[in-house]
């Protein structure tokens, strides 16, 4: 099949160019525009209690608010607040409400008796921001001119004025990301284009694998995910846009590279450039198909997850990685095949010299000489680092992860946790109402409230009054409940939990209780992750086994390819876990590291398993015995996995430049999770347990076995017409 594509292709080599050019500017063009969703309770389904309660905060008290902003104050001498300052807060206050800001709505006002600090030293208003300018540059912007209109009003009072919250910290995200997003992308290019260059000591190899995946297939991916998000009712993702460029670029680098090295293999073989583009396809063609399969199952199935921000993203990666797929299978060779190769590998001098691939000969010697020992060191690797992952601690913090502690928003953060509670950032709510339309009663209400307060990790609980906190028909009642620790520490999560059960046993009869506020949104996504794990991973790995299954025909191979995937998992897992939380002493890592460990890790990873597992498969084809082919894999395999593996690597380790924990912690997982695979997994492990198995490797079929009347390095079988089907003069390249 793949013979016959690259045949197709290498004929109508310029026809295919003009037809993704086309396919792409269409594509590009017909695609609609689709928004980004940023607020976590809309990943989540609405069967969960922090949705539930959300929407009937929405009903019982439609003109309620949770404050997207928040206005701190505080002497510039660091005295306690006194009438004077109370005056000079008002001002403020009125000030920035007369000012009529964009998308502000309200601004509460000092309480002189509610919104201060035990110690008198710190005021607080909170400020409504319109719900729906979330996802656009209005929500920000608002906590930007308070800032500036506020710190204005304030200038000659001797107070300090401060603004953080939501809002205020989505300002400062998106100032600390910009410059980290730019050092990633850049990084991330510069790295391929040298390392591919210095690889194939050339210039335009350097450059094609960035052109063909960002200037092709990475528009065709975004169009096509477009027109899926719009066709079956999708939720985008913000985070879709910055990790498709790191998938795209990966699994296109790689690709190119299977492709490439197999390219020049053949010229070296005395090939003429079309055939060698041909017979490369026709080699690597089907690795490259299976893995990219392997690689979009795993994406796709994503889809099964009840969190809508990876619902989302799932089937967004799987698109891309077809796309890419398809490039690397039929554009990349078209393109190969109508420049000279000269033009591709210039200004290098030698590469129609086969090197003696000294190290890499060495390796597979050794691999096939004790691939028991070979087995033993790296399988021990690996198991050892994954059992380092049994103190994995997922943390929500990210905001306090992902920005200086320096930000604005960050200092306010930490004076509310110090001055009031570490909960007064973001309190919780508590909503009590009836079940069959009666008021409720004020003692219930009273000693629902009480309850509450017992609670440990409680710091207090404003129980609800006429006019304040009750809805207008006395159905509903809302407790405002602040918490010890902050929102999204796992104290917190644990301390909701808590609050959740009491509240629920402690329910008036014909009444019932929802717990809302941030800190319950995470305790529902940390549910709804548990779920995840024990659904979406099990089913991918099963679907993975099956296309391994197909590719190899056999029914064993896939479990050991399997099982050596999930020891690199675990032993990424492990590894960032000693050194951030054991080492550097950080409290947890970040809670969805574990899934981007499996999108990046797992799924890529796969690719350099079924690149190795199938040259030794071709070895084997050529009449070697299984030591034999496990030492020829490593050998002309190992140069072509440890340049797509560094690649990607390095281009993981630009994340650790972006000086946050929470980029340094991504950085290093990702990139130490493909050195494992590539390096550990790939290298040794999968070659030295398929030497060791033998022909049992590949029961019940005879994928190893040489067809007939093909013995050892025979060669390749040709395709059909002159000079394998492709009527190419030799010794034009």
């Amino acid at each position: 099949m793949f013979h016959r594509l690259g045949h197709f292709v290498v004929r109508r080599a310029w026809w295919v160019i003009l037809a993704w050019v086309v396919a792409m500017v269409a594509i590009v063009a017909s695609a609609p525009k689709v928004t980004s969703q940023t607020d976590e309770s809309a990943f989540l389904p609405k069967h969960y209690e922090s949705i539930q309660a959300a929407q009937l905060q929405e009903q019982a008290f439609p003109s309620s608010f949770t404050p997207a902003a928040l206005l701190l104050f505080e002497r510039t001498d660091g005295q306690a607040l006194n009438d004077a300052d109370q005056a000079s807060m008002d001002k403020v206050v009125n000030g920035l409400t007369e000012a009529h800001i964009p998308a502000v709505e309200k601004i509460i006002p000092v309480d002189p008796k509610t919104s201060k600090s035990k110690d008198g030293k710190y005021a607080l208003s909170m400020v409504a921001i319109d719900k729906t300018k979330m996802q656009t540059e209005e929500y920000p912007d608002a906590a930007k001119k308070l800032r500036e209109e506020g710190s204005k009003l304030a200038d000659g009072t001797g107070l300090k004025f401060q603004v953080g919250g939501q809002a205020a910290s989505s300002l400062d995200q998106k100032d600390a990301s910009g410059a980290t997003d730019a050092i990633v992308m850049f990084g991330s290019l510069l790295l391929v284009i040298l390392i591919v260059g210095i690889i194939f000591r050339s210039i335009l190899a350097g450059l094609l694998p960035v052109l063909l995946s960002l200037v092709i297939a990475m528009p065709v991916a975004n169009g096509l995910i477009a027109d899926a998000i719009k066709m079956f009712d999708l939720k985008s993702s913000p985070m879709t846009s910055a990790i498709l460029i790191i998938v795209v670029l990966g699994v296109g680098t790689d690709y190119f590279l299977f492709l490439a090295f197999r390219y020049r293999e053949r010229l070296r073989l005395g090939e003429d450039r079309k055939t060698a583009v041909a017979n490369a396809v026709g080699r690597v063609g089907e690795a490259i198909a299976s893995a990219a399969g392997a690689v979009a199952v795993a994406f796709a199935v994503l889809v099964l997850s009840s969190l809508g921000m990876f619902t989302a993203l799932g089937p967004a990666l799987a698109i891309a990685v077809i796309a890419t797929a398809l490039v690397s299978l039929t554009l990349a060779p078209a393109v190969l095949a109508v420049l000279p190769a000269k033009a591709v590998f210039w200004p290098g001098k030698k590469w129609m010299q086969e090197p003696k691939n000294a190290r890499f000969a060495a390796l597979g010697r050794m691999t096939g000489k004790k691939p028991g020992l070979v087995a033993l060191v790296s399988g021990g690797i690996l198991v050892a680092l994954t059992l380092a992952g049994v103190n994995y601690n997922g943390t929500y913090d990210l905001s306090g992860s992902s920005m200086p502690k320096t930000k604005e928003s960050m200092v306010v953060q930490d004076k509310l946790m110090t001055a009031f509670s570490a909960g007064a950032a973001d309190p919780s709510h508590v909503y009590l109402t009836s079940t069959n339309g009666a008021k409720l009663a004020d003692s219930a209400i009273k000693d629902f409230g009480a309850k509450l307060q017992e609670v440990p990790g409680v710091a207090s609980v404003s129980t609800p009054v006429a006019q304040k906190g009750i809805n207008a028909d006395g159905t509903t009642a809302d407790f405002t409940v602040m918490l010890n620790d902050a929102p999204a520490s796992n104290k917190a999560i644990d301390t909701i939990e808590k609050v959740r059960d009491t509240a629920h046993a402690s329910a008036p009869a014909d009444s019932k209780s929802l717990v809302g506020g941030i800190t319950s949104v995470y305790k529902d996504i940390n549910t709804a992750m548990v779920h995840d794990y024990t659904l979406v991973f099990p089913i991918a790995a099963v679907i993975i086994m099956l296309i391994l299954g197909l590719q190899l025909r056999s029914v064993v191979a896939p479990w050991y390819l399997m099982a050596s995937v999930g020891l690199g998992f675990g032993g990424t897992l492990g590894a960032t876990t000693l050194v951030f939380q054991n080492l550097k002493g950080e409290p947890g890592l970040m809670f969805m590291l574990p899934i981007f460990i499996y999108l990046f890790v797992v799924a890529i990873g796969t690719d350099y398993n079924i690149l190795i597992i199938a040259r030794l498969r071709e070895e084997a084809r050529e009449g070697r015995n299984p030591r034999e082919a496990a030492r020829e894999a490593v050998k002309h395999g190992g140069p072509t996995v440890a340049a797509a593996g560094f690649i990607l690597a390095a281009s993981f380790a630009t994340f650790m430049l972006a000086g946050n924990v929470l980029f340094m912690e991504l950085g290093f997982s990702l990139a130490f999770g493909i050195v494992l695979a590539a390096f550990v997994m790939a290298m040794f492990f999968t070659p030295a347990l398929t030497a060791l198995l033998g022909h049992r490797a590949w029961w019940p079929g005879h994928a190893d076995e040489a067809p007939s009347g093909r013995g050892h390095g025979s060669g390749p079988a040709p395709l059909a017409g002159t000079h394998d089907g492709v009527p190419e003069p030799a010794g034009r390249h």
